[in-house]
């Protein structure tokens, strides 16, 4: 989960720091001229005898990018079982899987010196079988320039 607020307008698992219509309920505040009538606490009304509007928690969506290091450098293995780009696929693959199950959309990008692949940032359920293609198909290659290609992303 986010540290922090998202701003966005799309339902998602994450807070944002504005109020509006969820399922998460965050508090009654009294009732002011222009408010929605439909949005009153009709039980509120019948206790206290004072009109009450419910507030909600606005939810947002967390927009992600993967970026991993395709460089010839991850090849290395030393005694591990798995190399570095091995297990790069794997943490990449586990990152997009827990992005896309709170609904938030994920993206990737692969490089060595320039940019290689892209997906772009979606939150469809068969963004995780793309980005999986992508890892899979995608090989260690070049140098590595991680300020430049950073810049560029």
């Amino acid at each position: 989960m986010s540290r922090r607020p998202m701003q966005g307008n799309v339902s998602g698992r994450h807070a944002s720091p504005h109020r509006g219509a969820s399922v998460e309920f965050a508090e009654h505040r009294q009732y002011t001229p222009g408010d929605e009538i439909r949005r009153i606490d009709w039980r509120a009304l019948g206790k206290m005898d004072k009109y009450f509007v419910k507030e909600y928690e606005d939810d947002t969506n967390l927009r992600a990018t993967i970026i991993v290091d395709a460089s010839q450098s991850m090849a290395y293995r030393g005694a591990n079982a798995l190399s570095k780009w091995e297990y790069a696929q794997q943490v990449a693959a586990s990152l997009a899987y827990l992005l896309l199950s709170q609904l938030d959309a994920v993206g990737l990008i692969t490089h060595d010196t320039r940019p290689r692949d892209h997906v772009p940032s979606k939150s469809s359920p068969k963004q995780l079988l793309e980005i999986l293609r992508v890892l899979q198909n995608c090989n260690t290659g070049g140098e590595t320039s991680l300020g430049s290609v950073w810049e560029r992303i």
